[in-house]
């Protein structure tokens, strides 16, 4: 089974193209018709529609399930780096195996994972590093995410290798996901980055 986490802000549906688009290169790969999504601002709850909303869309062949929840912003305030090869290139609803990375994390907030040296995601979000002027993502991502393609297309972040040992060339990196955008997250200095 697979997941889209679509956000609804004050009942404005954000990058829906860019999930359909998903939906349908995921239903592609695994020999499947991606189902069709149903209208969701009808779907959204009255009592949501002024608010910030978490829209997951569970499916396969068919469309499962359609759920909202107000959104609250995950804090995190430092990331351990954790050595691991997920195999995370589709959204699966199953995240076990992202979780069971989650149980190495000690003291700190979230975990930073790498493949082989080379800086990947959290475990929850792709990551984007500010050196001065400039915004770099890793082209060693796990997840392709639908707002990590947005901001690559719109040319507020270049890809590049990013590796653990150059971690201190950057000031500060940025969680993205499709429900937090750079604008809305607070950076955290890559000081806050343990290994």
């Amino acid at each position: 089974m697979f997941l889209e986490t679509i956000c609804i802000n004050r009942a404005k549906i954000y990058n829906l193209e860019g999930h359909i688009a998903r939906m349908q290169q995921t239903a592609a790969h695994f020999h499947f018709q991606a189902p069709v999504l149903p209208n969701l601002l009808l779907l959204l709850p009255a009592e949501l529609s002024d608010t910030k909303v978490k829209c997951r869309v569970c499916y396969n062949e068919n469309l499962i399930d359609v759920s909202f929840e107000k959104y609250y912003p995950k804090r995190v305030h430092s990331l351990k780096l954790v050595e691991a090869s997920p195999d995370y290139s589709f959204k699966y609803a199953d995240r076990k195996v992202l979780n069971k990375l989650l149980e190495h994390r000690g003291d700190a907030d979230e975990i930073l994972i790498t493949c082989n040296g080379l800086i990947t995601d959290t475990s929850f979000s792709n990551v984007v590093f500010r050196q001065g002027e400039h915004l770099f993502t890793p082209d060693s991502f796990l997840l392709n995410g639908t707002k990590r393609q947005e901001l690559i297309r719109n040319g507020i972040i270049i890809e590049r290798k990013i590796t653990m040992d150059l971690l201190h060339e950057y000031e500060s990196v940025y969680l993205i996901n499709a429900m937090l955008d750079i604008e809305e997250t607070v950076p955290l200095a890559t000081t806050c980055i343990s290994r």
